[in-house]
């Protein structure tokens, strides 16, 4: 895969997800980490973490190289009420491809209207406000992927911040 400690960019498959307190919408790249595409909606379960599990599983099964975790701060670059909620869950999501024994990065990154801009998309789109419901998660976790690629492109490094895990397997910070 990749090493970790390296922030240059890589080839490879990166996964987007944008936590929210109902819903997780997940996008990811083609092999190549050109494209970005919706991949699914899941439901948020903090007991079971089977959103989580599902993740972990896309990871494998794409080979991904990043996931990136949308940051939900406001404009103003303030934390929000979901901020920790997102921190905890890219902590755990790190903390769990990590006992799958991936080298699969987790980055938070700033999802700052990512919901807005595929909320403009859907409604250009003529989709209802009733049928967004089950699509805006995967658009936004779109919106995040893409801002991380087009950044990693124009930087020529890594962007967002890395959620790293100590010696002991536990999240730092």
């Amino acid at each position: 895969m990749t090493d970790t400690r390296d922030n240059e960019p890589v080839r490879g498959s990166r996964l987007g997800v944008d936590v929210g307190r109902a819903r997780v919408g997940l996008a990811a790249t083609d092999p190549a980490g050109i494209m970005a595409s919706p991949v699914a909606t899941l439901t948020r379960d903090p007991k079971n973490f089977r959103d989580l599990h599902a993740i972990v599983d896309e990871a494998i099964q794409r080979n991904a190289v990043r996931v990136y975790v949308g940051d939900p701060i406001n404009l103003k670059g303030q934390k929000t009420a979901s901020t920790q909620d997102a921190h905890t869950f890219a902590q755990q999501l790190a903390k769990m491809l990590a006992e799958a024994e991936l080298s699969t990065q987790v980055r938070l990154i700033d999802e700052r209207l990512s919901t807005v801009s595929a909320t403009q998309q859907l409604r250009q789109a003529g989709v209802s406000s009733r049928n967004q419901r089950s699509v805006i998660d995967q658009l936004a976790a779109v919106a995040i992927l893409e801002h991380a690629m087009v950044l990693e492109k124009n930087t020529g490094v890594n962007t967002g911040v890395l959620v790293s895990l100590d010696e002991e397997g536990e999240v730092d910070g």
